[in-house]
Formats: C-alpha cells, sequence, structure tokens
C-alpha cells in the first residue's frame, strides 16, 4: 500500500492526517464545497465515503467526472455555490462539510450559516483557510512592504484572487457565532511553503522528512502565527 507521502502531497499531509481520523467508524455523507476537480472528494470516495462536490465551474466538474472514472468511482458533482448550497444538496443532508479554500473569497459568515443547515446535527466540518501572519511575512519578504503592512489589522478581502486572510481566534470567534463547537485547529504548511522545491523533489527522503516536520508542529500552538494554512475540525451543534 502507498505510503501517505505517496498518496498525499507534502503541503496536505497534515489534513489528510486530521480528516481521516475525524472519519474513521464508517462512511459517511460528504459534501465538499467548492471541492473543484476532486483532490479530495475522490481520495474520500475511495474511502468508501458518499460523496458529492458542490462547485460553480462546469469545467471542474467535468474533470471531477473524468477523474471519477478513471479509478471507477461515483462521485457526484453539483453546479452551485454557497449562495445556493441548501437548495443543491438539501438542509440536514450531510455527516461531513468540506470547505477548503473558499471561506477567503466568499460572505464567510453566509458560508458558515449554509453549512450549518446543510449538516446534520453533530455533523463535522473540516475547514482549511489561509492564514493572515504568514501572509504579512510572504509578502514582507518579496519586498511588498506596504502590502504587508496594509494586511497586517486588516480583515478584508486582500484581492479577488487571494482573498481574506484569517487569524486562528477570528476563525473561533465566526465558528462560535455559527453554533459550531469542539473546535481544533491545525497549523499546515508551516515550512512546505518555505523550503525550496528543489531540494524536496531531489535530496533522497526529503520530502518524507519535511512531512514529519509538518506533523511534528501541527498542533503546537505556537506554530500557528507561521502557517500559510489553517485546518480546523468544528462540529455542528447536536
Amino acid at each position: 500500500m502507498a505510503s501517505r507521502e505517496q498518496r498525499g502531497s507534502v503541503r496536505t499531509a497534515v489534513v489528510w492526517d486530521a480528516l481521516e481520523s475525524a472519519l474513521a467508524g464508517g462512511p459517511r455523507d460528504v459534501v465538499d464545497l467548492g471541492g473543484g476537480t476532486g483532490g479530495f472528494a475522490v481520495r474520500l470516495a475511495e474511502s468508501g465515503h458518499r460523496v458529492r462536490v458542490v462547485d460553480p465551474s462546469p469545467d471542474a466538474l467535468a474533470a471531477l467526472a473524468r477523474r471519477a472514472r478513471e479509478v471507477d468511482l461515483e462521485v457526484s458533482g453539483l453546479q452551485g455555490d454557497v449562495t445556493d448550497l441548501v437548495d443543491v444538496v438539501g438542509a440536514g443532508s450531510a455527516d461531513v462539510v468540506l470547505c477548503h479554500g473558499v471561506l477567503e473569497v466568499v460572505d464567510p459568515s453566509l458560508a458558515l450559516a449554509r453549512i450549518a443547515e446543510v449538516l446534520r446535527p453533530g455533523g463535522l466540518l473540516s475547514l482549511v483557510v489561509g492564514q493572515r501572519h504568514a501572509a504579512v511575512i510572504t509578502r514582507a519578504m518579496a519586498g511588498h512592504f506596504q502590502l504587508a503592512r496594509e494586511l497586517l489589522d486588516d480583515q478584508q478581502p486582500v484581492d479577488t484572487r487571494t482573498g481574506r486572510r484569517f487569524t486562528a481566534d477570528e476563525v473561533r470567534d465566526l465558528l462560535a457565532a455559527h453554533g459550531f463547537g469542539a473546535v481544533s485547529v491545525h497549523a499546515v504548511r508551516v515550512f512546505a511553503d518555505l523550503v525550496p522545491a528543489a531540494l524536496v523533489d531531489q535530496e533522497p527522503g526529503a520530502a518524507a522528512a519535511l512531512v514529519d516536520l509538518e506533523r511534528a508542529v501541527a498542533q503546537r500552538p505556537e506554530y500557528l502565527p507561521l502557517a500559510t494554512q489553517l485546518h480546523v475540525l468544528a462540529y455542528a451543534a447536536s
């Protein structure tokens, strides 16, 4: 069997660790909001989960269908977005909702309200968002000092491509305001975006060692401000 390092990229290993642990114990009804071409959906379907991907892009959904056919899996692709999520999949129809890289570019309060409607009582939300402190550092290191300063305390969207960035406390507050509890936060890509790609690709064992390092700091709160992304697991009200 392929190792996790072989099955998933260095950048998503921490997310998969937490998600697979949370989903252990049997097939679930999963909605992947903004799941695009199915990077997460197909692997979840391989594990026996019943997966529906909701995405506004017909091209992405077509690529998802091809990807699923290649491995002989059933993954439902539905065109839609945050605004019509409940109409597309139905209220109370999901045990799990994935919302990875979506909250940055939509109204976060609207998104969480719709997700709460779609989840069954006690259902799981897997949320991945860009983290503001790391974005400030990245812009400063690139010489964009004014952009870094503007982003420092600004909760508004950065631009149409990258959208908002969040701190861990902001995410916790948003989730609490929409009735989610039992929140856990993991640091994602603390080092992966800083290490030269050539080193990881060419140095034997480097990728596996980097994954081990990412895993070692994922649940250490002092590393959250350095993470490019935050992975949050939260549960809907029972």
